[in-house]
């Protein structure tokens, strides 16, 4: 009972003097403030009977006013789908590469194999969990990196660091080779089994560890954990290649062989000068220091692999570097929050949708305070190809080439208008030749560390 009471008295030191409960006063206050007058009741008739508030709120004033033409728009060809899955970023980081490869075989049409990156991703990311589970088992299950870690083991979502890392170490294949599965394009179902078993071999091996296992016990007891994690991977989304064979038939015709590895065929379609070295993430973050480069830690899917690094910049830096790029011909990575989109037109707009308007509330927030309170955040990635701009070069409206398949958007395709890409865009992977001199330089500065659990990621 002391404890009770005591803690009582411990919880009330954190409200302000001033604060109190609902009394009656203030709910007749508040109450009243609802006048049922005409227009009030046939809004609420409207609403009651319609559940779908994005169709009543969808600004009609907009519908029309912005077309899906550019200036300078990068050649792309054909768009993908990743189903039911949080594959974005990897659909993106290859859609990139796609019209290279298509030129170097002659093709009219390609994919990759989105499935066989999907298996080795989430055979990393689960020797990682494993990993951080031994690296942080001195700590408390409380702990807020233990927490994070065990909260979601593996997951589909990741940037394009982690598409690098797992190319990088495994190659890519055409999408004959290793076609998707049931699971590969639902994954909700695996995901769960996979962090359960994982969850579990994490528990063991910290218990391991407190108990004063030495490595190579720890080591075995991990791989036997990995075996079924591989099992499983492999159950549902079959076995990946050590070598392919695989034909196809060029623009002219004509059917040709190609025998290889993964690791090969990746290196053969690449840039040159594809690596972190060469291409880097920008990304504007109000809540944060410009032209400053920050890490975050454990943001990666392979142990040896490298972190999510990202140069910090102003929107106008970054829409510099997109023009150069979109007029180099270079489509680049990016990810957005897809806010005020509205999927019938393909085109996004902060006027969008006006629910302030129809419930008569303020919903007024800038970016960073859109940021601060987790209203905000990068949710989708797609690859930005065009940019449309007035005579003096100033950019009207931007397009992504997005991955829900033909039939979303405009054809597959999603117009922003530069007023969007103010408010909901945030991050672009870039080739750094595309810099201003000011940016480039603060590329080069040590970054400053993050939490993988940070309110941006």
């Amino acid at each position: 009972m002391k404890k009770t009471l005591l803690a009582l008295a411990l919880g009330t030191l954190f409200l302000d003097a001033s604060a109190q409960e609902l009394t009656g006063a203030d709910l007749k206050e508040i109450a009243s403030s609802f006048v049922k007058d005409g227009p009030t009741t046939a809004l609420q008739n409207a609403l009651t009977a319609e559940a779908n508030l994005r169709k009543l709120a969808l600004n009609r004033d907009l519908q029309g006013k912005i077309d899906h033409y550019f200036k300078y728009r990068v050649e792309v060809k054909g768009i993908t789908d990743q189903k039911q899955s949080g594959r974005c970023w990897m659909f993106t980081s290859m859609n990139v590469l796609r019209p290279s490869v298509m030129e170097r075989f002659g093709l009219s049409e390609f994919d990759f194999s989105h499935n066989y990156n999907y298996f080795w991703d989430m055979f990393e990311k689960s020797n990682l969990f494993l990993e951080n589970v031994v690296a942080t088992a001195d700590r408390p299950m409380t702990d807020r990196d233990v927490e994070f870690f065990f909260k979601t083991p593996v997951g589909d979502g990741g940037v394009w660091n982690l598409f690098y890392n797992v190319a990088e170490k495994y190659g890519v294949v055409p999408r004959e080779v290793m076609p998707e599965t049931a699971h590969s394009n639902n994954t909700a179902y695996l995901r769960s089994v996979l962090n359960e078993r994982l969850r579990a071999g994490g528990y063991e091996l910290r218990g391991l560890a407190a108990s004063g296992a030495d490595r190579a016990k720890i080591a075995a007891a991990k791989i036997a954990v990995l075996k079924e994690v591989y099992r499983v991977l492999a159950l549902c989304l079959g076995e990946p290649p050590a070598g392919f064979e695989w034909r196809y038939e060029t623009r002219d015709g004509e059917v040709k062989t190609l025998r290889t590895t993964p690791l090969e065929f990746y290196r053969s379609i690449v840039p040159a000068d594809y690596a972190p070295d060469s291409y880097i993430m920008i990304m504007n973050d109000p809540t944060r220091e410009y032209y400053k480069v920050y890490e975050i830690r454990n943001y990666r899917n392979t142990y040896e692999g490298v972190n999510w690094v990202y140069l910090n910049l102003p929107n106008e830096a970054i829409k510099r570097a997109a023009i150069a790029s979109i007029k180099a011909g270079e489509a680049m990575y990016a990810s957005c929050d897809v806010a005020d989109y509205d999927p019938v037109s393909g085109v996004c707009d902060p006027a969008m949708y006006d629910y302030g308007s129809m419930f008569g509330i303020d919903l007024a927030m800038d970016k960073k305070a859109r940021i601060l309170t987790r209203q905000s955040g990068s949710a989708h990635a797609m690859a930005l190809i065009a940019v449309d701009t007035d005579d003096n070069d100033v950019p009207l409206k931007w397009q992504f080439e997005n991955s829900w398949g033909p039939s979303a958007g405009h054809e597959g395709y999603m117009t922003f208008t530069d007023e969007w890409f103010d408010e909901y865009m945030f991050r672009i992977v870039i080739n750094r030749k595309y810099l201003d001199a000011k940016s480039l330089e603060a590329a080069g500065t040590k970054p400053e560390q993050l939490p993988a659990w940070d309110y941006m990621f």
